[in-house]
């Protein structure tokens, strides 16, 4: 099935999601701008916004569900780009309840942009994908091409930290922990990855099944 083809409540959800999605991105935004604007400025602070991987993961998932919506062909409408996202923001939301959401107790609209980008848009995203799009076309071995955008920003980030010093997530603060420490959780974060990916493309093959016709149905 094209993705021009997808029923139309499968992109009215679509586009339900990429609502969410934009609206979580854009009010961390402000927040994010509001806070650095009279000290890094807002062009820093708008690198450092595109340096968390909640953000990069959240705004691929308004680009597919959006290219969903509007059933427009392209790589956002790929399957394979569709199970990445959803390995993506499925690591967020995983890393975010498991790891970070004790280091911090955001009030008021921070609130409401954390729990946005962390637990709605997740959840709304890997909803959406189980239930309303095709399945069936995941092969084993994409998962090894998805672990190619996160090996990227592990090198960005560390890059970045390196010139100024900053690093978006404690557990790779090589400044706090040194290199060695980092690596090992940088390590256990790409097993996370490859985990979840590999739970990806195994969900999408069992659906894939479960959606086959019944021998001998009309």
């Amino acid at each position: 099935m094209s993705p021009a083809r997808l029923p139309v409540a499968s992109r009215t959800c679509a586009a339900l999601v990429g609502l969410l999605a934009l609206s979580a991105l854009t009010l961390q935004y402000i927040l994010l701008v509001q806070l650095t604007r009279d000290t890094i400025g807002v062009a820093l602070g708008t690198l450092r916004f595109v340096t968390y991987f909640t953000i990069l993961s959240n705004i691929a998932v308004a680009l597919v569900a959006f290219t969903a919506a509007t059933g427009r062909p392209g790589f956002f409408a790929q399957a394979s780009v569709r199970g990445a996202v959803a390995l993506y923001i499925g690591v967020t939301g995983s890393i975010y309840f498991f790891i970070l959401r004790h280091l911090w107790q955001p009030q008021g609209a921070q609130w409401w942009a954390d729990t946005g980008l962390h637990y709605a848009v997740p959840l709304a995203y890997w909803a959406w994908w189980l239930s309303c799009v095709p399945h069936g076309a995941l092969r084993w071995r994409d998962v090894a091409g998805w672990l190619l955008f996160p090996l990227g920003y592990v090198i960005w980030v560390f890059l970045r930290g390196a010139w100024v010093g900053e690093y978006p997530y404690p557990f790779i603060d090589v400044g706090q922990l040194g290199w060695a420490r980092v690596g090992v959780n940088a390590l256990g974060v790409m097993a996370v990855f490859v985990v979840l990916g590999l739970v990806v493309v195994g969900l999408d093959r069992l659906l894939d099944r479960h959606r086959e016709p019944a021998v001998g149905a009309t």
